[in-house]
């Protein structure tokens, strides 16, 4: 990683987006910078050109990817890392893999995103007990770890709130998972990208993060990493020629899941969005991640600071720093939220709704002056 503070004017050179757009919707899809686009377009050419007799030189990016993902994770072990096709995919793995028995609970969070609910609610057919967990807001925390009981085999959460960009304690809740011998499975697809995460230190037994949002990446692919003893537990339930490390060697004698996270990935891959990722997370590890976190949460702490002050915002994100990521959400007092964000595009400025609130979601390179003059349009309709 990066040891120098980062540069985030020269980073944002990175990023053509910001010349025609206040790009304030990273949590929904982000822009691509100029190395991504880059890869991209000589990918395509190169297809375009010579058609596919450049796979040998795509093989190797995606080796390179392979490699440099599990910084993500602050690991160093390929094996660890699946490539899949979306979040969902990852989180459906776990939900479809053990060996659930008649009585199991796994325990969730009620209003998480449809991804990280689905699969648990759809386990009932199965005899296991779904446990939607409604966190105190005081403590989230605590709610979740309540919940788990002697029955209990895994506890899902999503490590920042995609509506509230609420933050968890994850080291919290993997030492209390250790100690009720639960598996821990992370949704991180609003935390990759924007924020350093260590698997280690916080327990985690499966993580799954998009790549088109803090990731700076295409859509269509997903890095999913597994502790070893972990993964060993997941039944392989879509076997295909994709999962061994020489996927080519079709006359093998043995078809046996290699006991790798490759044994995840059962087909052809997104060679097109792997072009894309290997260059984001080159550009990403290079900043440095806890650079890069630092980075954004100076500029959550900006509009948290800014709004929180000003009469009729009601700021729904939270206000502590440790709690937040790229995520600040709010709503305006006597207008609704759709004129709101109709007001903020008319000004050049993209965000989103989530629910009743206004979800802004800058990312690390995002220029302070145009925060300044996001927060200006905002106060001026909150009066």
């Amino acid at each position: 990683m990066a040891s120098n503070p980062l540069n985030a004017a020269a980073a944002a050179e990175l990023f053509p987006v910001i010349r025609r757009h206040t790009w304030l919707n990273h949590a929904a899809i982000s822009p691509w910078p100029e190395p991504v686009s880059k890869a991209m377009r000589d990918f395509v050419a190169d297809n375009a050109s010579q058609g596919p007799l450049g796979y040998g030189r795509w093989l190797q990016v995606e080796q390179r990817l392979r490699e440099r993902a599990p910084g993500l994770f602050a690991q160093e072990h390929p094996d660890d890392i699946a490539l899949l096709p979306n979040t969902s995919a990852g989180l459906n793995r776990v939900a479809r893999g053990l060996d659930w028995r008649e009585g199991d609970s796994v325990v969730f969070m009620a209003d998480d995103f449809p991804s990280n609910r689905l699969p648990w609610q759809g386990l009932g057919r199965l005899g296991v007990q779904p446990r939607p967990v409604s966190l105190d807001a005081h403590d989230p925390e605590r709610s979740l770890i309540a919940a788990m009981g002697p029955s209990t085999r895994l506890l899902a959460v999503s490590s920042v709130h995609y509506e509230t960009g609420l933050r968890l304690d994850l080291t919290r809740l993997g030492e209390a998972c250790s100690r009720h011998g639960v598996l821990f499975c992370i949704d991180a697809i609003q935390h990759l990208g924007a924020l350093p995460l260590d698997v280690d230190q916080v327990q985690a037994d499966f993580v799954v993060g998009g790549s088109h949002k803090w990731l700076l990446a295409p859509e269509g692919l997903a890095v999913f990493w597994s502790r070893p003893e972990a993964r060993a537990l997941l039944e392989v339930v879509e076997p295909g020629w994709r999962m061994f490390a020489d996927p080519f060697n079709f006359a093998r004698a043995d078809w046996t899941a290699p006991a790798s996270a490759r044994r995840f990935e059962p087909g052809t891959l997104n060679t097109a969005a792997i072009h894309g990722l290997e260059a984001s997370i080159s550009l990403l590890l290079e900043h440095g991640l806890d650079q890069i976190g630092s980075a954004l949460l100076d500029r959550t702490d900006l509009l948290t600071e800014a709004l929180e002050s000003v009469p009729g915002i009601w700021l729904t994100s939270p206000v502590e720093r440790e709690r937040r990521a790229g995520i600040v959400s709010l709503v305006i007092d006597g207008m609704d939220s759709d004129r709101a964000l109709a007001q903020l595009t008319l000004n050049g400025i993209h965000a989103a709704i989530r629910g009743r609130c206004l979800r802004l979601s800058p990312h690390f390179y995002t220029p302070i002056e145009q925060l300044e003059a996001t927060i200006e349009v905002i106060r001026k309709l909150a009066k």
